[in-house]
């Protein structure tokens, strides 16, 4: 029996500036990740995402990122393994008191942007990471890019750790993500996408952009909630993989 989590980046707006459509993609996932001030978002649109994820009862998360609003947290800061932890705890933190003022448990962090890319080659900063969601709560589960030095710091650290894959983006033959500088990083068809997805649960492989086939583990799929057919993507991905036998529930279900 196969089974996967799907999880989308959400709270990404910041003061008048909207981004994403967060009531109808929270219909077709199981996983938030909530911003948490440093990439993006703010007091009031997080606030209002964690009372929209409790609403659709899907399972909320922190997803702290480098302090950069400018480059939405997808740009590379030389960050010692001391202020990745610091910025980590910070921000699961202040998330975690929104989810107080609703009575709601925590269940996993998913760094953003640059700081997850720097972690899944980074074995410093990684084990930093890890340790600052250990420290913060031992029960919480640690998103990471599949086989990648960050899931290894939290399975070695003894965090549940989901190994992520992507539905909407490429992979090299290393495991890594096709870097977004690089025209081909995004897939743009849903089809692929779709195809991409069921290949990666059900087989446990991903055909990198040099054509060879990757071996990787897929506990959760991440959906990005800002693309220009985010929705759409969604619910196809789900419809998709529940066609094809595939289970989809949250990690702590």
């Amino acid at each position: 029996m196969f089974r996967v989590d799907l999880n989308c980046d959400l709270g990404e707006s910041f003061g008048r500036y909207k981004l994403g459509e967060q009531k109808e993609i929270l219909k077709y996932v199981t996983s938030a990740n909530i911003a948490c001030g440093f990439h993006a978002g703010d007091p009031s649109v997080m606030r209002e995402t964690v009372k929209l994820a409790i609403e659709h009862k899907v399972k909320i998360g922190a997803h702290p990122g480098l302090p950069d609003l400018n480059g939405f947290g997808r740009r590379e800061m030389k960050t010692s393994p001391q202020e990745g932890y610091d910025m980590v705890v910070y921000q699961i933190g202040a998330l975690q008191a929104f989810l107080d003022t609703f009575g709601e448990k925590m269940q996993h962090v998913k760094p953003h942007g640059a700081l997850y890319n720097m972690a899944a080659k980074d074995k410093e900063l990684a084990e930093a990471i890890a340790k600052a969601v250990y420290d913060v709560s031992s029960s919480l589960v640690l998103f990471g890019l599949a086989n990648s030095e960050l899931t290894l710091a939290g399975e070695k650290i003894g965090l549940q750790t989901a190994h992520e894959v992507f539905a909407d983006r490429t992979y090299q033959s290393d495991g890594t993500l096709t870097s977004r500088q690089k025209s081909d990083a995004m897939i743009t068809d849903t089809q692929t996408a779709v195809e991409q997805v069921v290949k990666m649960v059900k087989e446990g492989k991903v055909t990198s952009q040099q054509n060879s086939e990757v071996l990787i583990k897929a506990d959760t799929v991440c959906i990005h909630g800002d693309g220009q057919h985010a929705v759409a993507f969604a619910q196809q991905i789900k419809e998709t993989l529940e066609r094809n036998s595939i289970t989809i529930s949250s990690l702590v279900d």
